[in-house]
């Protein structure tokens, strides 16, 4: 086995020149990326944090109420969001938030077209496919390494590492419902002399609802698992006490933190997952 190992394949050399290269040619794109980012955390925190506490979680009873068209299901976020109040855990909870909604809004706004890209184009899906599998499957802290190098410390770099894990969702569930369409429902439109995009608007994107619902609710749930993760590279929200509870040992502060995000995993399920009227 000697003569296997002699020569090694130099992935770690060819991966820290490209990240060399990358920093030293494409400054401009990640200083733009970073303030694009940087401006819409802002936006967010500014939404979630301006108003009293107990008008914002107005809006989030609200808001379920309208989605899930149930008391009970409002009840409990009402419940919820005034237990993270009452734990003091409420701007670390908007910060984490902030972190979900904008990954949301990035990972759906870039998912949901190249999902339904690739299922009109099997090669794209052909060459994606691998990359998306890479993505998914490559430990979350590697991610940290050139979010640190590329975008430093901060919300920013959490937020970016939370895209490359989440983004995978909704491209794969977008290209699942849209090629799942049943080919009765396509030659049916066609016949009566429907454009490519009528088909898409009228009888594609329809059908495929389902799927992308649930691709935004695992891209929801993916970024909120990222919580911690991002707190590494200093990104605020509910993952430093957590971090802060590990280097102390504090397990009063780890136990509270934790529970506090299963409660806000749990109110943002049940707001949007409709598999059940409960």
């Amino acid at each position: 086995m000697d003569w296997l190992t002699e020569t090694k394949i130099p992935v770690g050399k060819w991966a820290a020149a490209l990240f060399d290269w990358l920093q030293i040619n494409g400054a401009w794109f990640f200083d733009g990326l970073a303030d694009g980012m940087d401006w819409l955390i802002e936006r967010i925190l500014w939404v979630l944090q301006t108003p009293h506490p107990l008008i914002v979680v107005a809006v989030f009873v609200a808001l379920a109420y309208g989605l899930r068209r149930s008391w009970k299901i409002a009840l409990g976020v009402a419940v919820g969001l005034l237990f993270i109040i009452n734990q003091g855990y409420w701007e670390e909870t908007t910060e984490s938030l902030t972190l979900v909604l904008s990954a949301c809004l990035v990972c759906m706004g870039l998912g949901v077209p190249i999902g339904i890209a690739a299922a009109h184009r099997p090669r794209l899906y052909a060459v994606l496919r691998p990359i998306l599998d890479l993505m998914q499957t490559l430990p979350t802290f590697v991610y940290l390494i050139p979010a640190i190098v590329f975008f430093g410390i901060g919300m920013v770099p959490g937020l970016i590492a939370t895209l490359i894990f989440v983004l995978p969702a909704p491209i794969r569930l977008t290209y699942l419902g849209v090629s799942s369409t049943p080919p009765a429902l396509l030659e049916a439109a066609r016949a009566f002399g429907a454009t490519p995009w009528q088909v898409l608007r009228k009888v594609e994107l329809p059908y495929a609802v389902p799927q992308i619902m649930t691709g935004l609710n695992q891209t929801i749930m993916l970024s909120l698992s990222m919580v911690v993760i991002a707190a590494l590279v200093g990104a605020d929200g509910l993952g430093v006490p957590v971090v802060r509870a590990l280097n102390q040992v504090n397990t009063a502060l780890g136990f509270e933190s934790g529970f506090v995000i299963v409660v806000v995993a749990i109110l943002l399920d049940r707001t949007l997952n409709r598999g059940d009227q409960s």
